[in-house]
């Protein structure tokens, strides 16, 4: 394996730490839920770091277990990292967006969190679909024979390819990726930032699904990547992914674009922070009965929002703020740990069951968010969201101050927790005052 560049994919000295302590400032921002473009910077920083980080863990074990390895995987994974390195060197910008990416996280920490053996063997695979995938968006060329031991290859951030088991020879050029498999089929797929959609072999051999952009930003409709929803499900029904048939892409697209609008209308600065942050949306399959949309974020994939289908634009509108927190607060506690592990468990009003300390603070920021973004739409430009937003107001403000005050009697925050806990108790108290005015 090349050792001789200094770089953030190829150097083999200890990963770059994460960045030193936050700039002035930023921690209250945050923490008062301010969409600063200096904030989401740090976060962004925060999240190359932590990923670099991982990738470093991943590469330290490998060469640790190499002996264990079968021949063949130690190659593949020599011959992928070299590829990634090169990648870099072509486009280092292109790399990022491909290692930042949701479900490259999902990714690292399941082969990381695989016990040595078959299971860590077979997930060091998915390093050569990162590979291919910053080859592809750098434009660096590249030739390579790749296993398909479960017929699929997912390129994160780009798409999916269906085959047969067995090899297929991968050809990238200018940005385009030739396949071919084993019976000589073959197919030109376009690079990542053309060709949505499926296209197949006319025998139906190899087929790819590319994923598809969601209207006015860089956010796609992720329904195809095997790592975009955790083994267990999401939820009390253990809820699975939408597969692409039932993802309605035109569905979200126009739910999408509608809730980006409003969210302008109502808070330019935050449809600028949720468009930066929300790197991918992941459809859920459909409720078994009535009831509200179920949406979530996964620590390890953050950039992500799982969510069934809002009923209309202001419930998705709300639905992106409440999980662009959990983003935010994801990315956060990797750079500032803001509690330690404890046995509390404590109720809450929006949940039923009692939830740890991080589930509080978690919940609680979110829903600071939202009564920022309900206080502002009261008087906002969408006469039909002013009553419901003052409702919801209403509703949840004596919720988060409620858990806001189990967060300031913890003793399981770290003392920038704590500062954290206190900004965000500043700030739900300027809503409350700027809510209800003096007589």
């Amino acid at each position: 394996m090349t050792r001789g560049r200094v770089g953030p994919v190829g150097d083999t000295r200890p990963a770059a730490p994460a960045p030193g302590p936050l700039p002035p400032g930023i921690l209250a921002a945050l923490a008062r839920t301010r969409p600063l473009p200096a904030a989401t910077s740090v976060l962004h920083t925060a999240l190359h770091a932590r990923r670099l980080l991982l990738l470093k863990s991943l590469l330290v074990r490998a060469e640790s277990t190499g002996p264990a390895l079968p021949p063949a995987v130690r190659r593949r994974f020599e011959d992928d990292w070299a590829l990634l390195e090169r990648a870099e060197r072509a486009d280092p910008a292109a790399v990022r967006a491909v290692l930042d990416y949701p479900t490259t996280g999902a990714w690292l920490a399941a082969v990381l969190a695989a016990p040595d053996g078959p299971a860590f063997a077979e997930g060091l695979a998915g390093l050569g679909a990162v590979a291919v995938a910053a080859a592809l968006r750098a434009r660096c060329p590249f030739t390579a024979t790749r296993d398909l031991p479960a017929g699929l290859l997912a390129l994160p951030g780009t798409g999916l390819l269906r085959g047969a088991r067995g090899l297929v020879r991968l050809t990238g050029r200018a940005g385009t990726l030739r396949v071919t498999d084993a019976g000589g089929r073959t197919l030109l797929l376009p690079g990542p930032a053309a060709g949505a959609g499926t296209r197949w072999t006319a025998d139906g051999a190899l087929a790819w699904s590319a994923l598809r952009t969601l209207p006015g930003g860089g956010a796609v409709l992720d329904d195809v990547d095997p790592h975009r929803v955790p083994a267990g499900g999401i939820g009390p029904m253990a809820l699975p992914a939408a597969e692409r048939p039932y993802a309605d892409h035109a569905a979200w697209a126009a739910r999408w674009r509608d809730a980006r609008a409003l969210l302008a209308a109502t808070h330019p600065a935050r449809a600028t922070e949720t468009a930066a942050l929300v790197r991918a949306v992941v459809p859920l399959a459909p409720p078994a009965g009535a009831g509200p949309s179920l949406s979530a974020t996964v620590r390890t994939a953050p950039g992500a929002v799982l969510a069934q289908l809002p009923a209309d634009r202001r419930e998705l509108t709300e639905l992106l703020v409440h999980e662009t927190h959990h983003t935010k607060l994801a990315v956060l506690d990797e750079l500032v740990p803001l509690w330690r592990p404890g046995p509390g468990l404590h109720r809450v009003g929006w949940r039923q069951d009692p939830r740890p300390v991080p589930g509080v603070l978690q919940g609680a920021y979110a829903h600071l968010a939202l009564l920022d973004l309900w206080w502002r739409a009261r008087t906002g430009p969408a006469r039909t969201w002013r009553r419901r937003a003052a409702e919801r107001f209403e509703g949840c403000r004596e919720q988060v101050a409620e858990a806001l005050s189990v967060l300031a009697d913890s003793d399981e925050l770290t003392a920038q927790g704590r500062e954290f806990v206190r900004e965000m108790g500043s700030h739900h108290a300027r809503l409350t005052v700027r809510a209800h005015p003096p007589g």
